[in-house]
């Protein structure tokens, strides 16, 4: 390992967690450290880029507030799960904390964005169905997961988003279907101006609506 690469590093990048408690008995306050650093990349980051689930899910229970933390790229560890295309994982840090669904990352990006953006549709899934509220997240650009899914003309994931909101049963579910549909973002856009502006049709959204599974 190059020498500006901490112990702790070390133990992340091996997915060691022997090496881990060995470390915590040497500095029970190694972790804490790491903590009080605004902008970090916390062993929950390194575990998240590399798939390393055993080890994630010890630093997770051992120190939960990493997996709040941004590093300096404004990624959280669930940013990096869905990014790297680690679903297992992804699904994991939900299934310990369900709000990690709605953490914003770099420039206002949930991982519900993420996952809507890159077409993972069954991480949309199971996202909405273990956190339903992240469907009304915005980013800095006022666009829904919904916004993000026609911009990047991701038809799938669009389907699953516009059939989730179909398909919602909770009180207040028709309120929140026209609310999301009728979103503008910051251009003033709907999904249908986009549509337009990408020369779709109100069909591709029935389609895509089609497609989409219910809660």
């Amino acid at each position: 390992m190059a020498n500006n690469v901490s112990p702790l590093e070390e133990a992340a990048l091996s997915g060691d967690t022997d090496r881990l408690y060995a470390l915590i008995e040497e500095d029970p306050d190694m972790l804490n450290a790491v903590d009080a650093k605004p902008f970090v990349n916390t062993p929950l980051h390194i575990a998240a880029s590399l798939k390393y689930l055993y080890f994630a899910t010890e630093i997770m229970m051992l120190k939960p507030s990493f997996a709040l933390k941004l590093n300096p790229q404004g990624f959280s560890p669930i940013h990096l799960a869905v990014k790297n295309g680690h679903s297992k994982l992804a699904r994991r840090l939900v299934d310990m904390k369900k709000e990690l669904v709605r953490v914003k990352g770099r420039e206002g990006n949930t991982p519900l964005h993420f996952a809507s953006q890159i077409g993972e549709c069954d991480l949309l899934a199971y996202f909405l169905s273990a956190c339903p509220d992240s469907i009304l997240d915005v980013n800095a650009r006022d666009e829904t997961a919904v916004h993000i899914a026609v911009r990047n003309q991701q038809f799938d994931a669009l389907g699953v988003l516009i059939g989730w909101l179909k398909g919602n049963t909770r009180k207040g579910a028709a309120s929140l279907e026209k609310s999301i549909l009728n979103s503008k973002d910051e251009e003033g856009n709907t999904i249908l101006h986009l549509s337009a502006l990408k020369g779709l049709s109100r069909s591709v959204l029935a389609e895509g609506h089609s497609r989409g599974p219910g809660p």
